[in-house]
């Protein structure tokens, strides 16, 4: 199975402190800073394909590629990262369609970005990666990890491998589950995708 893991935050600046607390949820990661997108709006679809920057076009393959996908996201107000949410809307939902993904949440206050994750549920079904059931919230993420993605307390280690264990084997199951059914039957050829033309939606 091969997963994309974005890092939704591009906050690097005290306070608070400490900045880019993400980097201890997920050290390995698509970071949006990564991808540093036209001050103008324009989703990727809409480029000619020779004419797309190259970093759009080639997290486009990889999107295309995963078989499923972790998304990690501070919380803003109560809902997820304008970061997060701003580079997924440069490609369209047939890039992500017919897999899964995982939501992961932290904050540096006791909540764990969980009202954030509640949001991200419906944002993630619109591009037709549904999530699955269980999620991952870290509250007071910079006392949890350390600034390499460890936990911090040896006493902790075995109770967060197991919170995060029921998450990810979720997400693993249902993407082996995903990949043998569109191995079987491509959706994209059951139902046509919306590129670019209103017309193509379903709506008449």
């Amino acid at each position: 199975m091969k997963f994309l893991i974005f890092l939704g935050t591009t906050r690097d600046s005290t306070p608070p402190k400490p900045a880019r607390l993400g980097l201890r949820v997920a050290k390995a990661c698509i970071d949006a800073l990564d991808y540093p997108l036209e001050s103008v709006f324009k989703p990727y679809f809409s480029y000619a394909s020779s004419k797309a920057p190259t970093a759009l076009s080639a997290l486009a393959e990889k999107i295309e590629s995963a078989d499923g996908f972790v998304m990690i996201s501070p919380e803003y107000n109560h809902s997820m990262s304008p970061a997060l949410s701003n580079l997924l809307n440069h490609f369209g939902s047939s890039l992500f369609s017919y897999k899964p993904s995982a939501i992961v949440t932290y904050s540096a206050g006791q909540w764990g970005g969980m009202r954030a994750a509640i949001g991200m549920r419906t944002f993630l079904s619109e591009l037709g990666c549904l999530s699955v059931s269980a999620m991952i919230h870290i509250p007071k993420a910079q006392e949890v990890l350390t600034e390499d993605g460890a936990i911090a307390t040896h006493e902790d280690q075995r109770a967060w491998f197991n919170y995060f264990g029921r998450t990810f084997y979720q997400l693993d199951w249902w993407a082996q589950a995903t990949k043998n059914q569109r191995d079987k039957i491509d959706p994209h050829n059951r139902m046509s995708d919306f590129k670019k033309d209103p017309s193509q939606r379903n709506a008449p």
